[in-house]
């Protein structure tokens, strides 16, 4: 590691204000970025910490019947207090190991937009805001690309707000080391009609499956997919599979996620 500064203000303004300075980084859980200033990929001279800062904290329900999360809320904390979201809460104890849960946060992995990280599937799928310091912006103008979010320079995300889904489920195909997604798709039923969001497979990150979304509004059931192939133009290939693969798995975990949901 090398030498930096660190700050750790106790409000958001304090870290917005520490964030204009040059050279400044926000640090949320650290579980991207530490290894990332490990392997000197990137050389900030400034972290700011946001772990103090108790208004990113908590969770709870709006008059809306939205499931509001601070955005410091640990994958931990998601799994244990988002009951009133139970497919979100179940995807945040898939993710990592043990250490990972207790100190990454669902703020952090949404603003850092990891191609293959679980929760800007279930923000796409769920059709949630995600709230910042200045704004609100929604889940389908959020995600601009691979570790590209419509962040502006020196935003912070502050909360995430979640419509809860008649029926919801997350089912991802685990890389065994990393246990990121090599392909995860959440599926969400709503009142007026299906969301199905895809990570892990495309070389722009997240993503909406619009077909499967068509025909899962008519018939919310496996079977009404069962003749759709997702494309594999645009699929990441590497050494764990083919875009084909990663095409074909796409298909698999949609059923499997339909038939979770009940």
């Amino acid at each position: 590691m090398y030498n930096f500064e660190i700050e750790k203000p106790t409000t958001i303004d304090g870290a917005v204000a520490a964030l204009a300075s040059d050279e400044a980084q926000a640090l949320a859980g650290g579980q991207t970025l530490i290894p990332t200033l490990k392997a000197r990929l990137a050389a900030p001279e400034k972290l700011i910490s946001l772990a103090g800062i108790t208004a990113l904290q908590g969770i709870s329900t709006d008059k809306s019947g939205r499931v509001c999360i601070g955005a410091g809320v640990t994958h931990t904390g998601v799994t244990n207090e988002a009951a009133a979201y139970p497919a979100l809460a179940a995807l945040a104890g898939q993710i990592g190991d043990v250490a990972v849960r207790n100190r990454g946060t669902i703020g952090g992995s949404v603003a850092n937009n990891d191609p293959s990280a679980c929760y800007p599937a279930a923000v796409l799928a769920s059709g949630a805001v995600v709230v910042t310091n200045t704004r609100e912006i929604a889940a389908d103008d959020f995600f601009d690309g691979m570790f590209t979010t419509a962040l502006d320079e020196g935003e912070i995300v502050t909360q995430l707000r979640f419509p809860v889904p008649k029926q919801a489920a997350y089912v991802k195909f685990k890389q065994p080391a990393s246990r990121f997604a090599l392909v995860g798709v959440f599926v969400a039923r709503f009142a007026d009609g299906v969301r199905v969001a895809v990570t892990g497979a495309s070389e722009e990150g997240v993503f909406r499956w619009s077909e499967a979304e068509k025909a899962l509004s008519g018939d919310f059931s496996a079977k009404a997919i069962a003749g759709l192939s997702a494309s594999a133009d645009g699929l990441i290939g590497d050494a764990h599979g083919s875009p084909d693969y990663r095409a074909h798995l796409i298909g698999v975990l949609t059923a499997r996620a339909v038939q979770a949901a009940g």
